[in-house]
């Protein structure tokens, strides 16, 4: 099969994923075999293919956003030809004390989708079959694909943050993320306040029904009840937290932050407001959010492109240089 490798992190602007021919998957216990319709390109993998999360294995081909079809190691749940998806969370211990009380999320030893085993960047890929999920017909390849991290860890910052029907709610940046968010909420009859640099992006959110749309240096018009950050920066969030009402909520959707300001208790914390980071996802997460995507037709903006421009995407993806998401196609 035909896949991106990484051996070598380095910039994406140097292409460090190389284009090969290699070996299918061979298929394991309790696991199946995807032929890969599609593959979600996300800033996690970026993070994986510049170094910023260290290599686990010697190579690895990335990609945690699957669309395909089983065609080997069907069961009577998956028979062959099931589409499924498969996200970043690619399998958990089941034993440790997160898994126990249903927080997989935490699990201490999780495998993680296109880093410590191999991805979707590919025209075939192994899962777990306890970590696929059937996608409804609704959900097209293309469109389902962003879906599969950027829009359930979406989700998931909004059940972290405590969002309820009908709250003023601030998204601070708006990338893929945010723009799959910002329909969730609009479906909850909530007022969606955006802050976000790149006139690109700000003219998206209007478009997708936010209330208010600002720059990164403004802030939102109105006390927010709920607020998530999608950028990796510590002033965001203070930007976030400093438009919240007494007892709100700030959910950090990031996996690194490059520094937390010090900042002025009193006038920004007190009053029980609180910070709360967003760590991975569940599979409870994953099924609530595609039915939900489902019902709503959720229909994401994407860029598409093809396996030999796994690098070009990552470098889109950087560069901010698309709205909405991108997506790979090995087949296209």
């Amino acid at each position: 099969m035909k896949a991106a490798i990484l051996t070598t992190p380095a910039d994406i602007a140097q292409r460090p994923l190389r284009i090969e021919d290699v070996p299918r998957p061979a298929l394991e216990p309790g696991h199946v075999l995807l032929k890969v319709r599609a593959c979600g390109v996300c800033r996690t993998d970026l993070h994986i293919v510049e170094g910023e999360l260290p290599m686990r294995l010697e190579h690895v081909i990335p990609g945690h956003q699957i669309v395909g079809d089983v065609v080997e190691g069907a069961t009577p749940e998956l028979p062959a030809g099931t589409r499924v998806g498969v996200s970043w969370i690619g399998g958990t211990d089941g034993t440790c004390w997160y898994c126990k009380r249903a927080m997989e999320n935490l699990c201490d030893s999780p495998t993680f989708t296109g880093y410590s085993v191999n991805g979707g960047y590919a025209e075939y890929a192994l899962a777990r079959a306890d970590f696929v999920f059937p996608l409804p017909p609704k959900l097209d390849d293309l469109h389902a694909a962003p879906l599969l991290c950027a829009g359930i860890i979406g989700f998931r910052s909004l059940r972290v943050a405590g969002v309820e029907q009908g709250e003023r709610v601030g998204l601070f940046g708006f990338g893929a993320s945010a723009s799959l968010a910002i329909e969730v909420l609009r479906a909850w009859n909530c007022e969606v306040y955006v802050s976000t640099r790149g006139a690109s992006h700000r003219k998206l959110a209007e478009s997708l029904g936010a209330k208010w749309v600002g720059t990164e240096a403004e802030r939102p018009p109105v006390e927010l009840d709920r607020a998530v950050t999608f950028a990796p920066s510590g002033d965001v969030v203070i930007a976030a937290l400093s438009s919240l009402r007494k007892g709100g909520v700030v959910a950090i959707n990031a996996i690194h932050l490059d520094h937390i300001p010090q900042f002025d208790y009193d006038s920004l914390l007190w009053g029980e407001r609180q910070i709360r980071s967003v760590a991975n996802m569940t599979r409870a997460d994953a099924r609530d959010f595609l039915k939900l995507a489902a019902e709503i037709n959720l229909q994401p903006k994407v860029t598409q492109f093809s396996l030999d421009q796994a690098n070009e995407a990552l470098l889109a993806v950087k560069q901010d240089a698309i709205d909405g998401a991108a997506a790979i196609l090995p087949r296209s």
